[in-house]
């Protein structure tokens, strides 16, 4: 594990950078066949359309410049493009999935990030990564080892960060009950502030943030997305938006039903830069 330096630290505290664009992709007809663990029940294709849509003007309104890819009926589960690739300044290092299904999501990924980045790394095997299992803060990045981001997939991610100047920190969520990625369970908010569920909200890697806890039984809420002046917060978890409002950020509430019932979240239907 590396440690935050002095500068990094510094980082933490400062605002976050702005963002100007983002990469979406339409839910595809088959949306309803994507790898879940929710039992929440099938989701609707045609709602999931209207929520993404709803999404994409919220994006928008928050001042970014879409990329929108057309629907995939290879790959179910292409909508959540953040699992396909991590952004980290003007480099973009391409995932590996750990559900083998998905790992012809990434290619297409590819094309339109390459527009984009002029530097590009990409994780290999053995390793497997999930983009959704990486929380950039400032200059740190939390990478979690979970189903889907292996050791090996984590650690390859590190050397590249380290290349780039970046400090990272591996947490481990192996074992915790519903939490599939580690961005289920946190999220960065800037002003030096993580977002957590209350199994994480101990780790010491945490220890030099301000916590922004979640309420038990709103664990969903954590993942959230800071973006430029406003926070995309899932709508129906009151005690959270209300948090928030205490602590003057600007929120804006999505309806999220559809991609919840195939654990997606918020940050997983973009990617943001």
């Amino acid at each position: 594990m590396t440690q935050p330096s002095d500068s990094a630290r510094k980082d933490r505290v400062g605002k976050l950078s702005p963002m100007q664009r983002a990469i979406v992709r339409k839910p595809a007809p088959n949306f309803r066949d994507g790898i879940t663990t929710a039992n929440l029940g099938e989701p609707n294709y045609e709602l999931a359309g209207q929520q993404h849509q709803v999404y994409c003007e919220a994006l928008e309104r928050c001042g970014l410049e879409l990329s929108s890819l057309d629907e995939d009926v290879r790959h179910p589960d292409s909508t959540f493009v953040e699992d396909a690739a991590v952004l980290v300044g003007k480099c973009a290092v391409l995932a590996r999935p750990g559900a083998p299904s998905r790992a012809g999501e990434v290619a297409n990924i590819a094309k339109v990030i390459t527009q984009f980045f002029p530097d590009i790394e990409a994780i290999q095997v053995p390793g497997t990564l999930d983009g959704g299992d990486v929380c950039e803060a400032g200059s740190h990045f939390f990478i979690g080892i979970s189903e889907r981001t292996n050791e090996a997939g984590a650690r390859q991610l590190s050397r590249f960060l380290n290349a780039l100047g970046r400090s990272f920190s591996f947490i481990d969520i192996r074992g915790i009950s519903g939490l599939l990625h580690l961005k289920s369970g946190l999220a960065y908010l800037g002003d030096n502030r993580l977002v957590v569920i209350s199994a994480l909200a101990s780790l010491k890697d945490f220890a030099s943030y301000e916590l922004v806890q979640v309420a038990d039984g709103e664990e969903y809420a954590a993942n959230c997305v800071r973006i430029n002046d406003e926070v995309l917060i899932a709508r129906g978890y009151p005690v959270f938006e209300a948090t928030l409002a205490a602590l003057d950020y600007k929120t804006i509430a999505l309806d999220m039903s559809e991609f919840q019932k195939l654990d997606g979240g918020l940050s997983c239907l973009s990617l943001r830069f």
